[in-house]
């Protein structure tokens, strides 16, 4: 006889949402996107599921499809509040800033006691140039949470990207106590250093964000050198011979639990707060940052041999960090300078770093292109090459921030709703006076950006 079948397990819909909740949550997004299609295949009508399967969707790229997932649920559970809310966040990844306002507005609606409500809707104010609305959301959202540093960080953008640096940069603070801040600084009882004299050597400066954040405020270092004779400065490689030109600067570790004894720390992007920066008082002594001139006359003496004579020298980046959290808004495939390709008085020279530089391959265009990515090891060739070059031509990346502070005449492209430091309504930046700004007119569309790069050269 044979053996009598073994009953099925049943799964609920409440444990296919909660596996799917915890995968994308742990970052196995192909995972869950295969369990959701899954459940959606088999509930197809279920609006929790559409919900969460567009989630996912949006964390795979795929926006279209999020967008219909995430339709649907809102037709079919119209007064569930996070529904809307997630609406807004998804709309204005793709750039869809009137619907994503509208998401905002409504979640607000449903769910008036819900933190989250305003902060997203500060966040699409933000991305809509409203920024008094913008901050009356995110001091909504304190309100109802006052430790809701998310909310605290963002008010701080509003009011930097609109010019009020003072009250901005005691918001900026708040950005220590995000989630992705855990590890920045020393775990130590030692204090924040708050601008008083200290003795030679008992500083500690940590290079607490990214490369173009370091390079910027950078500029800082002889500001607290004069107060606090020889820092100690902590950070990576990566910046350590760019930093090393300060002579203000007393030692270098390459963390800031090498750094030994110190008596209080103070991390480079908590200086401009210190320093008590204004528009008018940004230091903007250029360059602060030079390259060695022995690397410059190798680089032009190898463009000689590369570039055509006669024609201008442009340089070009397109891609910046994968895992920024702005990189989708920032970076952009190499074709989408074809304006500028169409040049025939200019040699474009790559000096772009990372998996993006394959598009190279695909290049086609009257200006001869010279490949130098592969060839870079460091900024301080990336450094020399700009001074090899009549302009750069970039996305808002930190190869940005390097030619600014070496008085490189640059033009930056920038997404409609940039970084704060970009501030708005302008084509000059107060903190490197050798780029100009060419911004998107209308968010997520490029057009007519790269047109008037190329026609401004």
């Amino acid at each position: 006889m044979s053996a009598a079948p073994q009953p099925t397990a049943k799964i609920t819909v409440g444990e296919v949402l909660a596996e799917i909740t915890a995968l994308e949550r742990d970052g196995r997004l192909e995972d869950a996107e295969s369990l959701a299609e899954r459940a959606v295949a088999a509930s197809p009508g279920h609006p929790h599921i559409l919900h969460l399967s567009g989630i996912v969707a949006y964390r795979r790229g795929n926006i279209p499809r999020a967008i219909e997932r995430i339709e649907k649920s809102l037709v079919l559970a119209p007064e569930v509040a996070i529904y809307p809310r997630n609406a807004c966040e998804i709309y204005r990844g793709a750039g869809r800033l009137d619907d994503a306002l509208a998401m905002a507005l409504r979640a607000v609606e449903l769910a008036p006691e819900e933190r989250a409500a305003h902060f997203n809707l500060a966040l699409i104010r933000y991305e809509r140039h409203e920024l008094d609305a913008g901050i009356e959301a995110a001091d909504r959202a304190i309100a109802l949470s006052p430790d809701f540093a998310e909310a605290h960080f963002e008010r701080a953008e509003l009011l930097l990207i609109g010019g009020r640096l003072t009250e901005g940069w005691e918001s900026y603070e708040w950005r220590f106590k995000l989630k992705q801040a855990d590890g920045m600084l020393p775990k130590t009882d030692k204090p924040q250093w708050d601008g008083s004299p200290m003795p030679e050597g008992r500083l500690l400066l940590v290079a607490d964000q990214g490369f173009g954040d370091c390079i910027q405020f950078g500029r800082y270092i002889p500001w607290v050198a004069a107060r606090a004779p020889k820092p100690v400065i902590a950070c990576g490689g990566d910046l350590m011979p760019l930093l090393r030109q300060f002579p203000e600067v007393g030692r270098f570790a390459n963390s800031w639990a090498a750094a030994g004894e110190y008596d209080a720390f103070m991390p480079l992007s908590g200086l401009p707060r210190l320093a008590g920066t204004t528009i008018a008082t940004i230091p903007a002594d250029i360059p602060y940052l030079r390259a060695d001139p022995r690397k410059v006359e190798a680089w032009r003496q190898r463009l000689a041999a590369l570039v055509p004579p006669g024609l201008k020298r442009i340089g070009l980046v397109w891609a910046g960090r994968p895992t920024h959290k702005n990189d989708r808004k920032r970076t952009v495939r190499l074709e989408r300078f074809a304006p500028l390709f169409a040049r025939p008085d200019i040699a474009i020279v790559t000096v772009q770093k990372g998996d993006r530089i394959d598009e190279v391959g695909g290049y086609f265009g009257p200006a001869p292109l010279v490949n130098l990515g592969p060839s870079i090891f460091d900024f301080t060739d990336t450094l020399a090459i700009l001074q090899c070059l009549d302009r750069l031509v970039t996305i808002d990346t930190s190869v940005a921030h390097l030619a600014g502070a070496s008085g490189v005449p640059t033009s930056i492209i920038l997404p409609y709703a940039p970084d704060w430091r970009w501030l708005l309504d302008r084509e000059d930046t107060p903190w490197y006076p050798s780029l100009r700004l060419f911004r998107q007119e209308h968010p997520s569309d490029w057009s007519g950006v790269v047109e008037r790069v190329a026609g401004s050269l």
